[in-house]
């Protein structure tokens, strides 16, 4: 068997599965198709093939080492305000849902408790989801994705199906010169 080059990293995953978790909590349909679905990526809609650009294609843009002491940071204080790795580390196939549930809530308002500690977040676009938008050619692909029958060139008319989050100010603590941020919750003894 030979194994997919192209494989997310831990650090992928782990924004893919935050994003998803989040998701979760807000869309149900989204929520029903992962539980549906457990073993594998939910199916996408098939994507008519976009036509070629008739410009060259952009130098690809470099990429920056990833700075792994903040991500460990804001995983440890999701595990201290939200008991988020022990959530997903536990094994649920024995808990009712209603049991899962209450869980969720406590997950659900450490995390949220963390995200407005540390975080200020806006929406990408000020559009209410469902309305009418155009992008003229030159938007920011970075802040916009296109979904459904990507075909042509700018300009786009489409309806905003979700208006985006964007990290407008970001105040993690200080670490001290020595920490160790792979210790993302140290072990308890009681004594």
């Amino acid at each position: 068997m030979t194994t997919p080059t192209n494989l997310p990293s831990f650090w992928s995953r782990l924004s893919i599965a935050f994003g998803a978790f989040f998701k979760s909590l807000g869309d149900a349909e989204f929520a029903a198709r992962v539980r549906d679905d457990a073993v594998g990526p939910v199916a996408a809609a098939p994507v008519a093939p976009v036509a070629p650009a008739p410009a060259p294609a952009p130098a690809p843009t470099p990429l920056r080492a990833p700075t792994p002491d903040s991500a460990l940071q804001l995983l440890s204080l999701f595990q201290r305000e939200a008991r988020l790795i022990d959530f997903a580390q536990e094994n649920l196939t024995s808990y009712s849902d209603a049991d899962i549930g209450a869980a969720a809530r406590v997950v659900h308002e450490g995390c949220a408790r963390v995200l407005r500690e540390h975080f200020t977040i806006e929406p990408v676009r000020s559009e209410l989801e469902g309305a009418r938008i155009t992008l003229e050619e030159g938007f920011d692909a970075a802040s916009v994705r296109l979904t459904g029958n990507v075909v042509g060139q700018a300009p786009f008319k489409g309806t905003l199906s979700h208006r985006g989050w964007r990290a407008s100010k970001v105040t993690l603590p200080q670490l001290a010169e020595k920490h160790d941020a792979r210790v993302l919750a140290p072990a308890e003894v009681e004594l």
